[in-house]
């Protein structure tokens, strides 16, 4: 078997170079040549073979109908968290390729090293390290009181090697910590690089797919909270999965931005512990504060998180500025909606924050992304600037237009369930939201107007 060549290609324009250069030729573009692997060449059968005759081609394999194709209930492995299978999608597909990111000390050798020694107990399963020793994974596992005895530990950073154990071992669940730090001596370049990530991880998803593995790989983020490595590697993937949260907090939070086996947007809670990593039974209760007293800027609106209403407090802080420019700041929120949202208040509510400094926060560290979140924003803006506490009991939830209508969201009947099983008694939501039978043991107030709304306080 010859050995493949590496060649030099432009990330701007695409074009290829046996060696590697400061600027692009072509382009002119600067610190952009990475390695790759050089495409094998066609081999052609015959003068007029054309297409059929690549080498490589499939033999055998004809073209069918659709609806032809038989599909099989595709079985799932409980990985012993019923958080961690919400994310999931249910659980854990033989043959599935799981990429798994946080920030450092987040918790995800944590969790897989959990996960792995619960799966232990009743299939194939194989730990590949290379970022820590044997000692320290087997350190974590004696204070986290697991038993490991089942589980297969092996300390490799050369993918070759990794392969050729797992073709051994036949592991049918194998995790990979981390990406980052395996190489393949097919590329010259560092572990690490855009081009030894791309192909180690090829040839580990080629391996799962190829032998109906389940696979996890640990993936590292850079300081924009990104996946470090080439984009293209959660294209490879079947599943990515996120850590939310900060690391000193002792909630965290993973979240499915890509799922070909489940729904996205998926959520599961967990609480870190001395123990390890403990699921969260009833996370709405840990992103509430229940203040013993009426406090002003507070507002507990519904959010779905893939198929889980939750219950989660918006906290405004208004104030004076003494700035050219007042400060608008966010966390957990979007923070170009919130100047969206201050600037149809003014337009539609009559209430100016142009001199104010607007401070709007998700109490737990929680990410609220959906536009359901408008109304209990402007209602915690509205009553930190007039120091007027909202009534306890209310709930609120409900897009905002740039016309001042309020708009419906979806599953509103799963909010308002949500919010009558904590012992909420109103809830202030956009009148096509507002149900028909209503709910037992809850007010519910439809608005069709911004002004309707403020006119509640």
């Amino acid at each position: 078997m010859s050995k493949r060549k590496t060649v030099y290609s432009c990330t701007e324009c695409g074009a290829q170079a046996p060696k590697w250069a400061g600027q692009c030729v072509e382009c002119g573009a600067w610190n952009s040549m990475q390695e790759s692997l050089a495409a094998p060449v066609p081999v052609r059968k015959g003068r007029h073979a054309g297409y059929a005759g690549y080498a490589g081609a499939a033999v055998g394999v004809a073209v069918q109908s659709l609806q032809d194709v038989v599909s099989e209930e595709t079985s799932r492995l409980s990985t012993g968290s019923s958080e961690f299978d919400r994310v999931l999608g249910g659980g854990l597909v033989p043959g599935s390729v799981v990429l798994l990111g946080g920030d450092p000390g987040i918790g995800k050798s944590t969790l897989l090293l959990q996960t792995m020694a619960a799966l232990a107990a009743q299939l194939r399963t194989l730990y590949v390290t290379g970022e820590e020793s044997p000692q320290q994974v087997s350190m974590r596992a004696q204070r986290l009181g697991l038993d490991s005895g089942t589980v297969r530990l092996f300390t490799e950073t050369r993918v070759e090697d990794i392969l050729a154990t797992a073709q051994q071992e036949k592991p049918q669940v194998l995790v990979v910590d981390s990406v980052q730090t395996v190489y393949t001596e097919l590329l010259q370049s560092a572990p690490g690089s855009v081009a030894q990530v791309r192909e180690s991880a090829a040839q580990l998803v080629r391996y799962a797919k190829h032998t109906g593995t389940a696979l996890f790989l640990v993936g590292h983020v850079t300081k924009d909270g990104q996946l470090a490595g080439p984009r293209v590697l959660e294209h490879m993937v079947d599943t990515v999965l996120y850590f939310e949260g900060d690391a000193g907090s002792r909630y965290r939070a993973i979240r499915a931005f890509k799922n070909r086996y489940g729904s996205v947007n998926e959520l599961g809670v967990f609480a870190m512990t001395d123990k390890g990593l403990k699921e969260v039974s009833n996370p709405s209760a840990i992103f509430l504060s229940r203040h013993d007293e009426e406090v002003a800027g507070s507002v507990v609106m519904v959010t779905i998180e893939g198929s889980r209403p939750m219950l989660v407090e918006v906290q405004a802080l208004v104030d004076e500025s003494h700035l050219a420019n007042p400060r608008r700041v966010t966390v957990g929120l979007e923070h170009n909606r919130l100047a969206m949202l201050l600037a149809v208040l003014h337009r539609h509510g009559g209430v100016a924050t142009y001199d104010q400094d607007v401070f709007v926060n998700v109490v737990g560290g929680m990410r609220v992304s959906e536009t359901a979140a408008d109304l209990a924003t402007m209602l915690a803006v509205l009553s930190s600037l007039r120091n007027r506490p909202v009534p306890q009991g209310l709930v609120v939830f409900g897009e905002v237009g740039l016309a001042g209508e309020i708009r419906p969201v979806p599953n509103g009947q799963d909010r308002l369930r949500e919010a009558a099983k904590h012992g909420f008694s109103r809830a202030l939501v956009p009148m096509a939201n507002r149900p028909k039978q209503g709910v037992a043991g809850l007010e519910i107030i439809g608005v069709r107007r911004l002004d309707e709304a403020l006119q509640q306080f």
